[in-house]
């Protein structure tokens, strides 16, 4: 890879539905790219529809959310090429021949099946959608992550999700080494499991529950579209929606998310440390 070229693979797991993920992805990854200057090469792969994946050509990986349950996938053609790519590059990683290292981002649907690949918690329905802006709050070992430099703490992330990731595996993350990074709000007054919201696989490979692309004008547009809006008015009351769309332009919130997580990651993957102001 010479200095400033840096070819980044997208993996596109919604299966053909309208998101705004994939576009929050790819103006990520441009904007990045003119404040650091690297020429960037992006390709992107149909995974459920297509069963296409990179190879190992590529600096930097980004698997995104997608819609669905990620248990019912479990053995399926798909599901069966993703892992044999996640396998690829955990072989290169893990050769000492070869340099540099190739760093993954997992989000949401993506992260529960890494979750579930790597049995570091018990992935299963949630008793209802969890959906907006909410507080996501760092244990010792987030606050000590890279890809979280820079980040509040609680910081505020769009979520998204009808499955969740808790019970974490301590066994199974003292083996691999892996790390809980961040979880939901403590609600001391409801006896559920708080949901893993963040986890570092190992050096290279991170993943969220949350969505970290997220930005304000889609997740707005998107909260504004009828359907969207009666499903939240539905089940959390007006109030609610309105909260939702006021958060949505406090800077300090979902913008901060947007423009540090996703850019944090992409400096570590490339090994160029840049000090922000």
């Amino acid at each position: 890879m010479s200095e400033k070229q840096v070819r980044i693979a997208i993996l596109d797991l919604y299966a053909g539905e309208a998101n705004q993920g994939m576009r929050c992805i790819r103006q990520i990854i441009g904007d990045w790219s003119k404040q650091h200057g690297y020429t960037v090469t992006v390709d992107e792969f149909e995974v459920r529809l297509s069963l296409s994946v990179p190879d190992t050509s590529y600096d930097v990986y980004i698997s995104s959310g997608g819609p669905g349950s990620p248990l019912e996938s479990e053995g399926s053609d798909w599901e069966k090429t993703y892992f044999g790519w996640l396998e690829q590059v955990e072989n290169w990683n893990k050769s000492s021949e070869h340099y540099p290292k190739k760093h993954v981002f997992f989000i949401c649907h993506s992260y529960q099946l890494a979750c579930r690949h790597y049995n570091i918690g018990n992935v299963c329905k949630r008793k209802s959608t969890a959906f907006g802006v909410f507080p996501i709050h760092m244990n010792d070992a987030g606050k000590n992550e890279p890809v979280f430099d820079n980040m509040p703490d609680p910081f505020y992330a769009v979520d998204s999700r009808e499955f969740q990731v808790i019970e974490p595996n301590f066994v199974q993350l003292m083996r691999s080494g892996a790390n809980v990074l961040a979880i939901e709000k403590e609600r001391p007054h409801v006896p559920l499991e708080r949901a893993i919201m963040a986890v570092r696989f190992n050096d290279y490979f991170i993943g969220t529950q949350f969505h970290p692309e997220a930005d304000a004008e889609g997740m707005s547009m998107y909260l504004q579209r009828e359907d969207k809006k009666k499903t939240v008015i539905e089940n959390h009351g007006e109030e609610k929606w309105q909260s939702m769309i006021e958060q949505l332009s406090d800077p300090d919130k979902i913008m901060w998310t947007y423009s540090h997580i996703l850019p944090n990651f992409l400096n570590q993957a490339v090994g160029e440390k840049i000090m922000q102001h």
